[in-house]
């Protein structure tokens, strides 16, 4: 497994190329396009041909894609074409098709957009040692017909195939080119799955997926990191979290609720593994305590983990071929066992402080702090019973439940792997005048959450739930050394655009 204290905070990427020639379907990454129908510029992607080949062979078909190289002179040209299901050879010959056709593809600029139409047919296998196993059947089309659809600008800005060095900002400037690039494509193919099989898994616990407003009026969970803005005339702000609104869910009823959305924290982080608009999975649910909700979690970062291992090695083959392209270790998808270590918060500091760690009772657990945790627990584990002064306000307490120093406990806990903490969540407080009083102990006016707390006020049940970025799962998935690789258009202090 990718040990992620390893990783880097920014990356330099090189852009070798992946070949696709003689390795098996799952190798080539390509997914599975049975399914694709025929559209206006296609009859076929190139996924399906290259999968069902031996079947149509003498088939007519137009297929379209990427020109990823363009070679040959005189009376024949080979195109290597590409599009989001794989890659196939097109062979074209003068005499064959409208000359004037033919030249402008064999002199096109490579990541040209272009359709051919032509004949399925098998390739001419290569030579191989005697006594070894001939490798699988590849087929190309021979070409009729062809149109450029748009022309590609020469030099790329991005390479796609080439061994090019750039930094990560040049390749978040041009991502509509480094997501051409198969690893790239591979990782967000990943969180593409990880997002399906994640919400399969909550819905399957008895989960409704909800949406909460994205503008809002105040504070979701305390403090000042917000964006302002103006709502018509009326100030307003990016929600932080869909906390509040989660639980006014639960409160209505809805038992068991989940959202998939974006939140955004006005947070001056300039790190490997914070942004300033994220995506994340949060749940609630009634009825549940802290422990019941940690049982969600790891079960269904179990069920991706192992959904993944069984039906997406081939996304992580590519990852993996890119990164021993770059001296780097294979990412391994080790589904890990149930259920996750339990490390209290008093039993935390003991460790850290028996590692040399400088910490004491009621500070923060920081990544360096992480680090010592990570070496005796270094997959996923959980970190219950924080210090209740250093949780939200509308985290749960039961008293008498005291540290090691006499200090109240929370019912809130964090996730980490490794180093880094993927979740933070907890049982939430559900009596109302708990809730107003930990307001004003955070100097906030209960008046200001009266659309909140008003929804305690008849009849509450005891609940708990919590919120995971998807973009930090993604990390341990792919080995990824900044959280910016995972995240198609990543917002940041300094990034707005693309």
């Amino acid at each position: 497994m990718i040990n992620l204290n390893s990783l880097a905070c920014t990356t330099i990427w090189h852009h070798g190329p992946i070949s696709f020639k003689t390795q098996p379907r799952h190798a080539r990454g390509m997914r599975d396009s049975s399914e694709w129908l025929p559209t206006a510029y296609r009859s076929h992607t190139i996924g399906q041909v290259v999968t069902n080949g031996g079947d149509m062979v003498g088939s007519q078909v137009t297929l379209a894609g990427y020109a990823e190289t363009v070679r040959g002179r005189g009376g024949v040209c080979f195109v290597m074409l590409r599009d989001g299901t794989g890659r196939i050879q097109a062979f074209l010959k003068r005499d064959a098709m409208d000359e004037s056709v033919f030249e402008s593809i064999q002199s096109s600029s490579r990541e040209s957009t272009i359709s051919v139409t032509g004949v399925v047919a098998k390739k001419r296998p290569p030579k191989t040692p005697e006594g070894s196993s001939p490798p699988p059947p590849e087929y190309e089309v021979s070409v009729s017909s062809a149109e450029i659809l748009a022309v590609a600008d020469a030099p790329l800005p991005v390479g796609v195939i080439d061994d090019v060095n750039v930094g990560l900002d040049v390749r978040l400037d041009n991502r509509h080119l480094d997501v051409r690039r198969a690893h790239v494509n591979a990782m967000f193919q990943l969180r593409s799955k990880v997002l399906q099989y994640g919400r399969e898994h909550l819905i399957k616990e008895g989960f409704s997926e909800m949406n909460s407003p994205k503008i809002i009026a105040s504070a979701s969970e305390g403090g000042t990191n917000l964006f302002p803005m103006m709502y018509f005339d009326t100030p307003a702000y990016l929600s932080q979290s869909p906390q509040l609104y989660k639980q006014l869910a639960v409160l209505g009823g809805l038992e068991r609720v989940f959202e998939i959305g974006p939140a955004f924290r006005a947070e001056k982080h300039d790190t490997y593994r914070h942004l300033n608009e994220f995506v994340s999975f949060d749940i609630e649910a009634a009825w549940c305590d802290d422990e019941d909700v940690m049982g969600v979690l790891e079960r269904m970062i179990h069920s991706i983990w192992s959904r993944v291992a069984a039906d997406d090695q081939d996304l992580v083959d590519i990852i993996n071929t890119y990164r021993g392209t770059q001296g780097m270790e294979p990412v391994i998808v080790e589904i890990p066992e149930l259920p996750f270590p339990r490390i209290p918060y008093d039993d935390a500091i003991e460790i850290v402080k028996d590692g040399g760690g400088d910490i004491e009772w009621g500070d923060d657990i920081e990544s360096h702090h992480c680090d010592l945790i990570a070496s005796k627990y270094p997959g996923f584990h959980f970190i219950p019973r924080w210090p209740m002064s250093m949780k939200p306000f509308y985290i749960h307490h039961k008293e008498g439940e005291m540290g090691s120093t006499g200090s109240q406990l929370s019912r809130g806990f964090d996730l980490n792997y490794g180093r880094d903490e993927m979740t933070s969540g907890g049982q939430r407080e559900h009596r109302v005048e708990i809730l107003e009083q930990n307001l004003r102990d955070m100097d906030l006016d209960p008046d200001d959450f009266s659309f909140y707390t008003d929804g305690f006020r008849y009849g509450a049940p005891p609940h708990a739930g919590w919120g995971l970025g998807v973009a930090r799962l993604l990390m341990v998935l792919t080995g990824a050394g900044n959280v910016r690789e995972v995240v198609l258009f990543p917002r940041d202090r300094s990034r707005v655009t693309p």
